[in-house]
């Protein structure tokens, strides 16, 4: 059991954090941090709100949905914009540690990856076996997510943490962040991303679960939300670095639509769901915009945003 203190700063009072004992992470004024059992650390800010994050229903749902393959094509497109950072047209010269054009699946990148609302760990662990990432930091505010996170990618960081309030990440401590269908912190993430380094956020767009929310089983998704995130990531020293939009239709039966239903926020809406067309199969439109952005110039400080 490890944990690389490279990443953390203390949520208190942000001096970095660094190994007390084997079990025990400390600051320079005195603060102190346990690890729990598997090897995870919880730093949490005075006063946190009394949330949890994701329950184990939706963790369960969303781990059995996506180790069936369903959203590999998502995974891909995040690796395929952290192979091809460097042919984005960015100004500049290439950041360092990132790929170079003449780079092939199986190169050495050496990349410190932060996953920003983690979740079950999937796309941290199947991005970093990819790009062959040198260490890992798994983010949610979920312990349960965090837990079930490490499991999946060896010798990875795991923290519990406030997405919406200052984050206890050291200052351009990422070459690449991800951060997928999760809540977002732009001027944070500003921070943490080293100047060079590349963003990529994931997000629904107006096609997701069409089918499903035509049913009355899935959430509306506003309109032009790529172009909100990428309004307010630029205005906090990111260029936009080129938007993929991933999209294809997922044949679903009763049991794969319970998944879809019960790993977010419509839970209550299973029964429409399962009952759509129960007898046969159902194609469901997956629809994300994959926005990429590279850090470029200091922040300004504004609020968070989801």
């Amino acid at each position: 059991m490890s944990i690389d203190s490279t990443w953390l700063r203390c949520p208190n009072c942000f001096h970095d954090l660094e190994p007390v004992t084997d079990r025990v992470l400390g600051c320079a004024v005195g603060h102190r941090f346990d690890l729990a059992k598997h090897g995870s650390v919880t730093l949490l800010p005075p006063k946190a709100p009394r949330t949890v994050g994701d329950d184990r229903q939706m963790l369960e749902a969303r781990s059995q949905l996506l180790d069936s393959g369903a959203y590999a094509p998502i995974v891909d497109a995040l690796a395929a914009s952290v192979r091809g950072s460097t042919q984005l047209g960015v100004p500049g010269a290439p950041p360092p540690h990132l790929p170079s054009p003449g780079d092939v699946p199986g190169d050495r990148l050496g990349l410190r990856i932060a996953d920003l609302g983690c979740g079950t760990g999937y796309y941290a662990r199947r991005l970093s076996a990819s790009v062959d990432g040198d260490s890992v930091l798994l983010a949610d505010r979920s312990p349960t997510a965090v837990r079930m996170a490490m499991r999946g990618v060896p010798e990875s960081t795991g923290v519990v943490l406030d997405l919406w309030r200052p984050l206890p990440i050291r200052d351009a401590s990422a070459d690449v962040a991800i951060n997928v269908f999760a809540p977002r912190n732009p001027p944070e993430f500003a921070r943490i991303v080293r100047t060079g380094g590349l963003l990529l956020v994931v997000v629904p767009s107006g096609d997701h679960f069409l089918e499903l929310r035509r049913l009355g089983a899935a959430l509306d998704v506003p309109e032009g939300k790529a172009e909100l995130v990428t309004a307010q990531f630029t205005a906090e020293g990111f260029t936009a670095a080129g938007s993929t939009r991933v999209e294809y239709p997922l044949v679903t039966d009763a049991r794969m639509r319970e998944l879809l239903v019960d790993m977010g926020p419509a839970a209550h809406h299973r029964a429409a769901a399962v009952d759509a067309d129960a007898s046969g199969e159902l194609s469901v439109t997956v629809s994300v915009d994959v926005v990429a952005f590279v850090r470029t110039a200091a922040s300004n400080g504004s609020a968070p945003s989801r």
